[in-house]
């Protein structure tokens, strides 16, 4: 069990860069009323934190601030009135802290962590008592670290699709939301195709459902090839992470009716958007942010029936920077762990 130290380590944005990310000590946090004190055991980066780092996500972020948005680990200390955490459970944040349930507001949009307020890249944080959900039991705490915002974004995303057996999905890439939905697709039943510049990364998926894979950069008509695969209809649901640069294909490759979840910003384009397209193929595009607590909570339940096992690569924290390098060369498959020891 984790024991509260006067002293806590972290990673601070003082200044915009990768190389500028410090390794900072301070005094730990006491939780206050409705808080809680966790002794964190895992983070996992997400393209956000990348983007926050540099800059690129919030250019008027107010510094000092910790990154990163996900991590898992045990309670450690509560503060008055809190009932539903006891020190020794094993906990994860949640991505929006005052998104508890229901429909996101602008005021449950508040509250993201490693954004509007520090976030997990620290071995001590403190964070709200309806901040946090249980661990699934069968996961690490490295697995556990996965999931706050890209399994609950991709969770959503096959929602958002109502994907049940026989629905035929795309994903690009292979990245953790894309992975997760991989994984979460095939526990629906759907039929899963996907999209890689990678063969070796397209085998590695094929070994965790996936039904065929093409290799874009030999293929960039890959829309074309999606519509082979399916009859000429078309996939009922796009998990679409590269952002301008493949909608317009995305928009070729979704059957008529059939949902975009929109997710990724990770490529621009000048080609005007196929506007046309998504009128005369009633074309739902969702944007999907991530989730509230009861979302995460609805996912972790599956993942505890089928005993699902996240994917991911695994560094130690003090190699930060090295990691945020690695997933700007998007070399990675799945999720990038950092664990704290």
């Amino acid at each position: 069990m984790h024991i509260k130290e006067d002293t806590m380590r972290a990673w601070q944005i003082n200044n915009f860069g990768i190389d500028s990310l410090e390794f900072v000590e301070k005094p730990t946090p006491t939780p206050g009323p409705g808080e809680v004190l966790v002794g964190v055991r895992a983070i996992s980066l997400n393209y956000r934190d990348l983007l926050m780092v540099k800059g690129l996500y919030n250019p008027k972020l107010r510094f000092p601030r910790i990154p990163c948005s996900d991590g898992a680990g045990e309670v450690v200390a509560v503060g008055q009135g809190v009932t539903a955490w006891k020190p020794g459970d094993r906990v994860a944040g949640i991505f929006m802290q005052n998104w508890v349930d229901g429909p996101l507001t602008p005021s449950k949009a508040k509250g993201a962590l490693g954004g509007d307020v520090d976030g997990m890249l620290a071995d001590y944080v403190v964070l709200q008592e309806c901040g946090l959900v249980p661990v699934p039991p069968h996961l690490s705490f490295q697995e556990a670290a996965t999931l706050p915002c890209a399994a609950v974004t991709a969770w959503n995303a096959l929602r958002a699709g109502d994907v049940h057996p026989g629905s035929k999905v795309l994903i690009q890439g292979t990245g953790g939301v894309s992975i997760f939905a991989l994984q979460f697709a095939k526990l629906m039943g759907a039929r899963v195709l996907g999209i890689s510049s990678s063969f070796e990364k397209l085998q590695r998926a094929v070994g965790l459902g996936l039904d065929a894979g093409l290799n874009y950069r030999d293929h960039p008509d890959w829309d074309r090839w999606v519509f082979d695969q399916t009859n000429g209809e078309g996939v009922d649901l796009i998990v679409e992470v590269g952002g301008l640069g493949t909608l317009g294909r995305s928009l070729k490759a979704i059957r008529t009716g059939g949902t975009i979840a929109q997710i990724g910003v990770l490529t621009e384009s000048t080609e005007p958007m196929g506007i046309g397209s998504i009128l005369h193929k009633m074309i739902r595009i969702q944007g999907i942010y991530v989730g509230s607590r009861g979302d995460f909570i609805e996912m972790n339940r599956a993942i505890t029936t089928s005993q699902l096992q996240p994917v991911g690569e695994e560094f130690h924290w003090t190699q930060a920077r090295e990691v945020l390098t690695k997933m700007q060369e998007r070399s990675h498959f799945g999720k990038l762990v950092l664990s704290v020891v």
